[in-house]
């Protein structure tokens, strides 16, 4: 298993881990399954009333899905499989809290994650960045579901910056990513303890919130989402190119 779950019964908390350290907790194919597994057995189960979502090490909370993945894909530009569409909560119909507690690195397809979370708590080691433009691949899914928490303008530039630039935590903060930042190695903690607080009130109350709050923004999202497999068919360089790229990479970055 490349997931760690853990459940306190007396509290109504669970906490899942991507257990892929010595891969930066980047997110394989059997990974991605797992993750859409989990989310459809908390619906089903009443003793999880909240859950922490967070990834195993220091170095990164995700940097997204695995290059190391091999997903075949149609030839035609209508039928784009995505291997990281059902990872989250929310694509699960899951509409228990979910609080994402980031350290480190969160880039690229760990936008799937943290976009169907309900917040996210970091602590001071984390930077946020999109790698895509720089290794000629189109930012859509992880665009829309940045553009639906933060300002466009910071999306944008985060978005097309890619590798250039990482996003501090503590800007994150500033701009509404992330709404508490801890000390380093605090935010799990953190996290536990707001999913605590919730998973005591009564269940049915807390899901009609979360619903509702989703329901404010779905239109839109859902809209902005239906068009990216056509915008990466269309932008993203041949795999080929893209490897090349990936492996002159190199340089440095600047964190704001």
């Amino acid at each position: 298993m490349t997931l760690r779950i853990t459940t306190d019964k007396d509290t109504g908390v669970a906490v899942v881990t991507l257990d892929r350290p010595d891969r930066l907790n980047a997110i394989d194919l059997p990974t991605a399954s797992q993750l859409t597994a989990v989310w459809s057995d908390f619906r089903h189960d009443d003793s999880v009333r909240a859950i922490v979502l967070t990834g195993a090490g220091e170095r990164a909370f995700s940097t997204g899905l695995d290059r190391d993945a091999e997903v075949p894909q149609p030839d035609s530009p209508y039928m784009l499989d995505d291997p990281l569409a059902a990872v989250g909560p929310k694509a699960a119909g899951l509409w228990k809290p979910v609080i994402a507690a980031v350290n480190g690195m969160a880039c690229g397809g760990a936008f799937y994650l943290l976009g169907e979370a309900d917040f996210v708590i970091a602590d001071e080691t984390a930077t946020f960045f999109d790698p895509h433009t720089t290794y000629g691949m189109v930012s859509a899914y992880e665009s829309v579901y940045l553009a639906q928490r933060t300002p466009f303008g910071e999306v944008a530039r985060l978005a097309l910056m890619g590798t250039a630039e990482r996003v501090s935590a503590q800007r994150a903060y500033e701009v509404g990513l992330v709404s508490e930042v801890t000390p380093p190695g605090g935010s799990v903690e953190a996290a536990v303890r707001c999913a605590t607080v919730i998973a005591s009130y009564p269940p049915t109350a807390v899901e009609g919130t979360v619903r509702a709050l989703w329901s404010a923004q779905e239109a839109t999202r859902s809209a902005a989402l239906s068009q990216a497999p056509h915008l990466i068919a269309l932008g993203n360089l041949p795999t080929a190119d893209q490897a090349k790229l990936f492996g002159a990479r190199g340089g440095g970055f600047r964190t704001r």
